[in-house]
Formats: structure tokens, sequence, C-alpha cells
């Protein structure tokens, strides 16, 4: 759906975006991740056919977005995260004049308007102003109005910014119901958020491709973290042994479940941490009490890739997003 081949943006001497490469297939739910200034809203910008790259090719749909924007923008709906949104209007009102906005029939408006304020759980307050409703529903207001023209791709720039808890699990449920019906990029801080709602992943820092793939291509990319109980005594032993082997990246002393283990996170080409930490002890005459690996989280991937101190992140914890 979506085709990038190394694409540029400078503003003046900046250069937002530098040599990004991606695609994505049609019908993914795909995260689009980077830290503050990567270049995020740039390339969102130009996929939505609002200005072209400088050079390389960008297409949406199989339409160049150089040679025609107006084609490319007739495919796309897109919520940017700061939605302008008329209060004084009912909300039927509202998405009736996006509807005019993107080219339908006018005898197709009719349909199109019931379709999307029921797919947006609209229907019960179509006649109210849009300025009585509460935050998560004027922002799924935003949402209709960029589904309004049954989009083959839906862009969401930072679509739960500002919504409480219960609002923000609310509209990943309307995400997911929607996910399948087309493609749709979704640009969030919010790692848990991603974490649930998209199949397909693309990271980018500096403007330039971290990362990019199917979450489970992603996740495979992770470094194994094992969890390790050691013997009083045999502790320092213990860290200096995995400060040598060179398998192994980092250990951390961490509390889990009342009890301080060792964090040990090993390379992405170590096969079997297991097995490797275990010949490591028996090597060193070290008695082990417990011996669990756990698998990266898409934030631990991330900032492998990108750098910890890789610009700001903002990255929420699940709870925040639950």
């Amino acid at each position: 759906m979506i085709e990038a081949s190394n694409i540029t943006r400078s503003y003046g001497t900046l250069k937002a975006v530098d040599g990004l490469s991606f695609q994505v297939p049609k019908g993914a739910v795909c995260g689009f991740l980077g830290p503050n200034g990567a270049g995020k809203s740039t390339t969102i910008r130009m996929i939505a056919g609002l200005f072209a790259p400088d050079s390389g090719q960008l297409t949406v749909g199989g339409v160049d977005v150089s040679h025609d924007p107006l084609g490319v923008r007739a495919q796309v709906g897109y919520l940017p995260e700061s939605t302008a949104l008329y209060p004084e209007l009912r909300v039927e009102e509202y998405l009736n004049f996006r509807a005019g906005l993107t080219g339908l029939p006018s005898e197709s408006v009719p349909s199109a308007l019931d379709r999307t304020l029921d797919a947006c759980g609209l229907g019960d307050v179509r006649r109210r102003l849009v300025s009585s409703l509460s935050r998560g529903y004027r922002q799924r207001v935003g949402l209709a109005s960029a589904l309004v023209g049954d989009p083959a791709l839906l862009i969401l720039d930072e679509p739960t910014v500002g919504l409480d808890p219960v609002q923000q699990r609310a509209f990943r449920g309307l995400l997911s119901q929607l996910a399948g019906e087309r493609t749709v990029l979704l640009s969030s801080h919010l790692m848990a958020e991603v974490d649930s709602s998209c199949d397909w992943l693309v990271m980018i820092a500096g403007g330039r491709l971290v990362a990019s793939g199917s979450r489970e291509e992603i996740l495979g990319q992770g470094a194994s973290v094992v969890h390790v109980r050691v013997a009083d005594g045999d502790r320092v032993r213990f860290e200096d042994a995995c400060r040598d082997e060179p398998l192994i990246e980092a250990t951390t002393s961490v509390e889990h479940s009342s009890r301080q283990v060792l964090e040990v996170r090993c390379t992405a080409g170590c096969a079997e941490p297991l097995a490797m930490i275990g010949a490591l002890a028996s090597h060193h005459e070290i008695t082990l009490h417990e011996l669990r690996e756990s698998s990266s989280s898409l934030e631990d991937i991330f900032l492998q890739h990108a750098g910890a101190n890789d610009g700001d992140w903002a990255i929420a914890s699940p709870e925040e997003v639950s």
C-alpha cells in the first residue's frame, strides 16, 4: 500500500527525512514509531499527499505522491494530532460537510454518513452539537471525518493523546474493529498501544529507517533477557564472569517478586541464553538458584535499535494505556 524508496525532505538546512525507505503492505495495521524529531510528522504529511519528497519515490496505492498528489489524497483519510472540529455544528452536519470535501457524489452521502456514524459509535449523538461532546467522543468525530470518504489508507497521528485511560481503551477497541477493512498507519508514542494494535511496524530515528517488518519479525530481533538468582557468596564472581562474556551485553540488579535478581541481557546473536549462562556458571563453579528467560519488549527492542538517548521517546507504560 505504501512504498517509500530513498525519500528525503529538508527544511532549509535541516534534513527532516534522510534517505528513508520502507513499505507497508495492503491491509496492515502499521505502527509508525520514533523519538520526537525523528521525521514522523514530515513523513506522514508526505504519505497524505500534502507535499512531495525532495528526492526519492513515494507511492500510495501505486500512485506517485510527486506526480499525482490529488490521486493520493483521494485514497487517504487523515486524522492529525490536533483535529480542527467545528463546535457550532451538529455531528451529522459536520460529517456531511467533510463528506462533501472528499468528492463523494451527493446521492452517496446519506449512506456514507450512516455507515460512518455506526462504525464510530456515534449514532446516538448524531444530532448533538460537537461542542457538547466529551473529549473521547470528539476524537471519534475526528476519526469519522477521516473515514467518511471510505479511504483505502487511514492515517492516525497520535490519536489517543489527551484521552484518559478509559477513553484510550475505547478508541483502541474501535480501531481493532476497523482493522482488516483498510490499511491503517498509526503514529504513537505509546509502545503498549502499538504493541496491542499493530501487526506491522516501521521505526525511524534521525529521519532514517531503523527497523521495519511484521511485529513478529521485529520482536524476534530483540536480545534475550534472563533473570538469574545467584547464591549470595557467588554474586560478585558471577557479575565479573558476565562482564567477560562477549554474548552478554549487560547485567542489572532488579527486584522481582520481592526478591533481588540479576537481569542478564544477552546479545541478539545468542541462540541459547539459558544454556550459555548455565555453562558460564558451571565453569566458574557458581551456584544458581533461579534461571528464567523472558522476551524483550517492543520498548526494549526499539531502544536497542535507536539508542535510549536518541531523542525524546516519551514512552508510556502499559498501565498508562490500559
